[in-house]
């Protein structure tokens, strides 16, 4: 089975191409591996730099738990305190929304019944997202 892929020039000209770009040439500069990482008075070896990353986001994700909700009626009260309510932690922002019925549409077809029209907008629109928490 012979798997083909046509990447255009849109793709290469792309804001998210440029920026690999530059991580790559930063990469390039650190050379080949060994790689050694010191985290207090521990030394970690690794063979090349995927070993290394993974080490990282393990290591930053010790001691955290993380969950996730599809709305704030989900939480108890003190993570609702603790994550939204709190006054001091809290930040608010101000959302206008310029086209309501564009913006009544979309809310339809992302939190309406209909999983086809749902289905059809995401793959219409994911390439097209910036900044994603997952």
């Amino acid at each position: 089975m012979t798997r083909q892929t046509v990447i255009d020039l849109t793709l290469l000209e792309s804001p998210e191409i440029h920026e690999l770009r530059a991580i790559q040439g930063e990469l390039a500069e650190l050379g080949e591996g060994p790689y050694e990482v010191h985290s207090g008075e521990k030394r970690h070896a690794f063979n090349n730099l995927r070993e290394v990353k993974d080490f990282v986001l393990a290591s930053g994700r010790e001691g955290q738990y993380i969950q996730r909700y599809k709305g704030l009626g989900e939480m108890n009260p003190e993570q609702l305190w603790e994550t939204t309510m709190n006054p001091e932690t809290r930040t608010l922002l101000q959302v206008r929304v310029d086209d309501l019925v564009e913006a009544d549409d979309i809310f339809t077809v992302l939190m309406g019944d209909q999983v086809e029209p749902r289905r059809e907008f995401i793959e219409n629109n994911a390439l097209k997202v910036r900044n994603l928490d997952v």
